[in-house]
């Protein structure tokens, strides 16, 4: 109780800290970001190649895909950072330390993606598939042109809980010397102590998942429209805010 009461005592004291160190905060929010927007179009790529993968005849293929998820889906995020940063270079290959923090939120994250990419393609209704044949598209065209922007609709939502678990998992780049936000908070602490610091670390984290969200809602309402499922983005702009997945009034059910 008496930290409570520290905190309202203190907090005058705390906002002038909060204000003296914004330079270093905006760097470490910086770098999170960084980590963030990078890891995520890095773990998007993975998720589409590896996704599409476990989805081709060749069963060779399918079973490096499979090997693959299941291999960076069932080993820690943070044993997979200490091995980039800390192993890589007892075998010739140092690496810096934010793409050390991006290629592990890619590899982790992207694993994971690769099973939405892949169930949201088995989602999409078997007469779309006999669509493409009766169209004379060949297979690779017809999943380009017809398949994934389904797919891609589907699978938007949880994407989207996938960016804000990556966003949380940036934390812990701190580990391997990156001054992140974590750090920046770490930093702070030590003067304001705990409830300020770590209060304002909610706040900003929240704030830039918020961002995210409100970013992937326009992606899922841009998506359903192009195939013809819901309103055009600047129709639905009242609707940015809902949780990811939910359904848009004028939606078609």
């Amino acid at each position: 109780m008496g930290g409570l009461s520290g905190f309202f005592e203190n907090f005058g004291d705390n906002l002038d800290e909060l204000g003296s160190r914004m330079p270093s905060i905006l760097d470490g929010i910086w770098v999170t970001v960084q980590l963030t927007v990078l890891g995520a179009l890095c773990a998007m790529l993975i998720a589409l190649v590896f996704g599409l993968l476990q989805t081709v005849k060749f069963a060779v293929l399918r079973v490096i895909a499979r090997i693959f998820v299941e291999f960076f889906r069932g080993t820690s995020l943070l044993v997979q950072l200490f091995w980039l940063f800390y192993v890589l270079p007892l075998l010739g290959w140092e690496l810096h330390p934010l793409f050390c923090g991006v290629l592990a939120l890619a590899l982790n994250y992207g694993a994971y993606g690769a099973e939405v990419v892949r169930g949201s393609i088995g989602s999409v209704p078997t007469g779309q598939y006999e669509a493409i044949s009766a169209l004379s598209l060949s297979p690779v065209r017809g999943m380009f042109r017809i398949i994934i922007p389904q797919a891609w609709a589907l699978m938007i939502p949880s994407l989207s809980n996938l960016l804000i678990q990556l966003l949380k998992g940036t934390a812990i780049v701190n580990l391997i010397s990156l001054a992140d936000l974590y750090f920046q908070i770490g930093q702070m602490r030590a003067v304001t102590g705990t409830w300020f610091a770590f209060l304002f670390g909610l706040l900003a984290y929240f704030v830039i998942a918020w961002i995210c969200v409100v970013g992937m809602n326009a992606l899922e309402i841009r998506a359903k429209h192009r195939i013809g499922r819901g309103p055009s983005l600047m129709e639905s702009m009242s609707t940015l805010l809902r949780s990811p997945g939910s359904k848009v009034g004028s939606e078609v059910t």
